[in-house]
């Protein structure tokens, strides 16, 4: 059966943890080059995040906010990966 095109599939960790890991809607991030919004079909990227907020809109609608400090994200088919050095 094909991947669910209309979620995306997240993983945020840090060095000591999984920060959050699921299905979600939306992925909102600040990079070096501005603020992303990541919706499902997004083009791949690779950016390099800021201190600021990450934002996960779960797929039941719930949005969780963590301050991240610096790291990188990546979106290639739906996936999104977020790799800072810490999550709160």
């Amino acid at each position: 059966m094909p991947e669910d095109s209309s979620k995306l599939s997240v993983e945020l960790v840090s060095p000591t943890k999984r920060v959050w890991s699921g299905q979600a809607e939306m992925v909102s991030a600040r990079t070096v080059d501005g603020d992303l919004g990541i919706l499902p079909g997004h083009a791949p990227l690779f950016g390099v995040l800021v201190d600021g907020k990450v934002s996960i809109k779960g797929e039941d609608g719930t949005r969780t906010e963590f301050a991240v400090q610096g790291g990188f994200i990546s979106v290639a088919k739906n996936r999104v990966s977020i790799l800072t050095e810490s999550a709160g």
